[in-house]
């Protein structure tokens, strides 16, 4: 391997006529790309594909995902959004963004450009799976989807208590019509069984 020096190294750079090979894990350390889409090819810190923006960052700028400052101008561990040609950020923070959102996501942190944004970021080594955001996993956002189901009567009336719901009749629950995040039985609220609207206080 060119990077440690060690044998078993398995990666050769695709460039024609270059001789150095590299384990996988001693890549990023070698400022090696590897593209992890057909034919994952990889390439040498001397034959990688750079980005061909003509930009370089004001003094001071951030990557958007960490807020620390990146380098003076593009290198192997800062890049920028090729479409607004505004948004910097560390190769190591949009790799984990990647790994977060998908191939669906994936995303400009800024102008939110996705077609050239994703291309580009295959091109330059990033991997990004082929799979829905971990934001979707094991349900986490279901709570949301969740409709309010109690009464927020300053004294509720029913035998039954706040969470209790008929189809029909004084103990219908109504949401506000407005927020959906207040409830009220229609007896609670002084309401006859024919009114089916109602609004809270603060709307």
């Amino acid at each position: 391997c060119y990077v440690c020096g060690q044998s078993g190294a398995t990666i050769m750079c695709r460039e024609e006529d270059c001789d150095r090979w590299f384990h996988l894990p001693c890549a990023k350390e070698g400022g090696c790309v590897t593209h992890y889409i057909p034919h994952y090819s990889s390439y040498c810190h001397q034959h990688r594909p750079e980005q061909d923006v003509q930009v370089t960052p004001e003094p001071g700028t951030q990557c958007l995902i960490c807020m620390e400052l990146v380098d003076d101008r593009k290198t192997f561990r800062t890049m920028v959004c090729p479409a607004c040609k505004r948004a910097w950020f560390h190769r190591d923070c949009i790799q984990g963004q990647a790994m977060c959102a998908g191939i669906l996501c994936l995303q400009c942190p800024l102008c939110r450009d996705m077609k050239e944004f994703l291309s580009q970021m295959f091109i330059l080594g990033i991997r990004v799976p082929f799979r829905l955001p971990t934001w979707e996993d094991n349900n986490a956002f279901a709570e949301r989807g969740e409709r309010h189901s109690m009464c927020n009567a300053r004294d509720c009336l029913c035998p039954g208590g706040r969470e209790e719901a008929e189809a029909e009749g004084p103990w219908k629950l109504l949401l506000c019509s407005s927020c959906a995040a207040q409830g009220t039985h229609r007896h609670c609220a002084g309401l006859s069984n024919h009114i089916h609207m109602w609004e809270c206080d603060s709307c």
